[in-house]
């Protein structure tokens, strides 16, 4: 008889536990009011491609590995999607911005520079407590943009509550929700350039 090796199950397990993630993923709105996950990335599809159309912007930003989900997706928008976007990770930006005012304004600043009323932004951080992703948040609500947050580990994180859409994963695991997070943004990404074919 031929049992399983550790690893196999190991693999198994972690992949099955990854896949429940994903029916576990809450979305609300700015009033705390929970959306179904399919209506809310229609909602953003449809937001995106109308400020499209206006000349506005897709802005996305985060840290670490969030930063690389942002420079991904924005890329996947600029190229695949036609859709105006940009991130704020050129290191020489990044290290200006530290050096002069503090890390906790690196995302802020040039939302408050570049940002206009009706563009989009895509606010991404695991913790969801990031100072500088707070910060750009709240920089770019008085600014008038539209906010997506996505966020994971405590249900109660700040990042949460500040968004028109709030995108949440209910896991401690950065795996887990880093890759929520790229699929979420993949799939709107993906949303918008089949509409735009």
């Amino acid at each position: 008889m031929i049992t399983k090796n550790k690893t196999q199950v190991s693999l198994k397990n972690y992949f099955n536990e990854l896949l429940d993630m994903f029916h576990k993923i809450k979305v609300t709105n700015s009033s705390n009011v929970e959306l179904n996950l399919d209506v809310a990335i229609h909602r953003v599809v449809k937001k995106i491609l109308a400020k499209k159309n206006k000349d506005n912007k897709v802005i996305i930003i985060g840290n670490g590995g969030s930063a690389s989900i942002a420079s991904h997706i924005a890329t996947d928008f600029l190229k695949n999607a036609k859709v105006p976007a940009m991130t704020f990770n050129d290191s020489s930006l990044i290290t200006c911005l530290s050096n002069d005012l503090g890390y906790a304004y690196v995302f802020q600043k040039p939302i408050e520079l570049l940002a206009r009323k009706g563009d989009i932004l895509f606010a991404i951080s695991s913790s969801g407590k990031s100072k500088n992703i707070l910060n750009a948040t709240k920089e770019a609500k008085r600014k008038g943009c539209f906010l997506i947050t996505l966020s994971g580990f405590a249900k109660k994180n700040p990042l949460r509550k500040l968004g028109d859409l709030n995108f949440y994963l209910p896991s401690g695991s950065y795996g887990f929700v880093e890759i929520a997070h790229l699929a979420i943004c993949h799939c709107i990404a993906d949303k918008v350039i089949e509409k735009n074919k």
